[in-house]
């Protein structure tokens, strides 16, 4: 089991910068992938990021050039630097970790980017 704790998000200006983190209850070496998605109402939950334990990260092309994925491996906590943010950027974010077999997810936290 991994439970798996967003920061809260919030409501950042056009062209502003926001960082969410996700802290697992368990050493994050032993969680294969973690990673970022967001979702909309009525869309389906899109990847923005991933980041596996070999420190590899891949990104969504909406979001490449202005986010950064990272990982603290002595907090067990993974980063989602967010620059140049944009009103499509809004969405509900979720963190997800992936160990073998198994899929674990945040509750999910909400960033507004607006005006």
């Amino acid at each position: 089991q991994v439970q798996l704790v967003e920061s809260v998000g919030g409501l950042v200006q056009p062209g502003g910068s926001l960082r969410l983190s996700c802290a697992a209850s368990r050493s994050i070496f032993s969680i294969n992938v973690m990673g970022w998605y967001r979702q909309v109402p009525g869309k389906e939950r899109e990847l923005v990021a991933i980041i596996a334990n070999s420190g590899n990260t891949m990104y969504a092309d909406s979001v490449k050039g202005r986010f950064t994925i990272s990982r603290d491996n002595v907090k067990n906590t993974v980063y989602l630097q967010m620059n140049s943010l944009k009103p499509e950027d809004t969405a509900v974010y979720y963190c997800r970790g992936v160990v073998g077999n198994y899929d674990y997810w945040g509750q999910g936290t909400q960033v507004t980017v607006s005006s």
